[in-house]
């Protein structure tokens, strides 16, 4: 069963640059736990990204993606101590509607103007980094980002696989 959760999350990350959190993180924490599902679901889409990114790591957008990676790195911290404080139930649902959140706005093409530039790399890289590290879900900031940043899929993908390193 781990391995099929797995194996689906892969294919979505691989194809869109992101997305293995949102499908496969949610049976993870159920059947192995909130530390454990977080960890393994962080770890499988580093692997990933990394293979992944080997074909189309000259379409990274460094000016972009540096900010948003620090800025990511520096709430990772403040999202583990959430993660660590809150009791599972309650995480799941701040979280759930984090994600759902900021799904909702991007699918309605919500153009933030606090998301644009350098400025708005960092804030949706904090975002990032403080979910992923609470939940393995840090994609949507990024996703927001990159849609007030107009990137086109092709240069959304590469750019998720690096985030996603």
């Amino acid at each position: 069963m781990l391995g099929g959760i797995v194996l689906l999350g892969s294919c979505v990350q691989w194809l869109t640059g992101m997305g293995f959190a949102l499908v496969a993180v949610p049976a993870l924490v159920l059947l192995l736990g909130p530390a454990q599902g977080v960890v393994l679901a962080n770890c499988a889409a580093g692997a990933i990204c990394v293979v992944g990114l080997a074909g189309g790591w000259r379409r990274v957008r460094p000016r972009a993606m540096v900010p948003l990676c620090l800025a990511a790195a520096l709430t990772v911290p403040v999202g583990s101590w959430v993660a660590r404080r809150l009791p599972p139930a309650e995480l799941l649902v701040f979280m759930g509607a984090l994600v759902t959140v900021a799904v909702v706005v991007v699918m309605r093409g919500a153009r933030l103007p606090a998301l644009r530039g350098t400025r708005g790399a960092v804030a949706a890289g904090a975002a990032g980094g403080f979910m992923n590290s609470a939940a393995g879900v840090g994609g949507p900031p990024v996703s927001l980002y990159a849609l007030n940043a107009g990137w086109t899929v092709r240069e959304f993908v590469p750019n998720a696989l690096f985030y996603g390193v």
